[in-house]
C-alpha cells in the first residue's frame, strides 16, 4: 500500500515517513500543499495524510480540489485544531477521518488500516492469502504449506499490489508509479527484473499461483488451470 504524507513540519513528516516504511508501507512526503494537491492527483496513492495548516495551500482547500476532481482517496486529516467545529469542517469538506496533534503513531497506524480495510484492501494482520501461498507485508514474508521465505521489501510490494489487484491485468507504467513514484526514473527493466526474481520465488513454494504475462499489457496474477 502506498501512503502519502503532506505536512510541512519536516522532522514530524520525516519520521511518520520512517514509521511506516518500517511497518511495510510505501511511503512518500512532501511538506506544502501544491505539492501535497499534485502528488495526491497523480492517483497513485492508497491514503493520504494531509495537514490541515500548510504553506502554498492549505488542507481544506486540497480536501476540495481533490474531491471537486472526482478522487475518493482516503484521507486523514492531521491538525493542531481541536474544536468540534473544526473537526466537522475537516469532515464536511472531504476528509474521511480526522486526528488532532499531538497524537500517538500506533493511533496513526490503526487508523490507516481502519481506512484500508474500508476499501477492502488491507487484510488482517496475519496477512493476505491467495491460492496456497500467504504474505506477510509488515515481515516481508512469504508463507506456504511448506515453511516461510523471505522476500525483499520491493518483492512484497509487487506482491501485495498482484494481489490487491489480482483480477485485474497491471501495465508495467501502472507498477512503476506504484511501487517507485510518478517522478521516478525507474523504467520498464526494473519491472521485468523483480517480476522475474518474484517469479522464480513463487515457483519454489507454490502449486498454483503463478505471475501471468498479457501481451502487450502487462501482468496479472492468477492459478494455475
Amino acid at each position: 500500500m502506498r501512503i502519502l504524507v503532506v505536512e510541512d513540519e519536516r522532522r514530524l513528516a520525516e519520521a511518520l515517513g520512517q514509521i511506516l516504511k518500517k511497518s511495510g508501507y510505501i511511503a512518500d512526503v512532501v511538506y506544502d500543499g501544491e505539492d501535497g494537491l499534485d502528488y495526491i492527483l497523480s492517483g497513485i496513492y492508497d491514503v493520504v495524510v494531509l495537514d490541515w495548516m500548510l504553506p502554498k495551500m492549505d488542507g481544506i482547500e486540497i480536501l476540495k480540489r481533490v474531491r471537486a476532481d472526482g478522487f475518493d482517496v482516503p484521507i486523514i486529516l492531521l491538525t493542531a485544531k481541536s474544536d468540534v467545529a473544526d473537526k466537522v469542517a475537516g469532515l464536511d469538506n472531504g476528509a474521511d477521518d480526522y486526528l488532532a496533534k499531538p497524537f500517538d503513531t500506533s493511533e496513526l497506524l490503526a487508523r490507516i488500516r481502519a481506512l484500508g480495510r474500508r476499501k477492502g484492501e488491507i487484510v488482517a494482520a496475519d496477512g493476505m492469502s491467495f491460492g496456497d501461498i500467504t504474505l506477510d507485508t509488515a515481515r516481508l514474508l512469504l508463507k506456504h504449506d511448506g515453511g516461510v521465505l523471505e522476500l525483499t521489501r520491493k518483492e512484497a510490494q509487487l506482491l501485495e499490489y498482484l494481489m490487491l489487484n489480482k483480477n485485474a491485468v497491471l501495465s508495467k507504467e501502472q507498477i512503476i508509479e506504484k511501487l517507485w513514484g510518478f517522478d521516478s526514473e525507474a523504467d520498464a527493466n526494473h519491472v521485468e527484473v523483480y517480476i522475474h526474481f518474484l517469479r522464480n520465488k513463487l515457483a519454489s513454494v507454490s502449486k498454483n499461483v503463478i505471475i501471468a504475462t498479457v501481451r502487450g499489457v502487462g501482468y496479472t496474477l492468477k492459478l494455475k488451470e
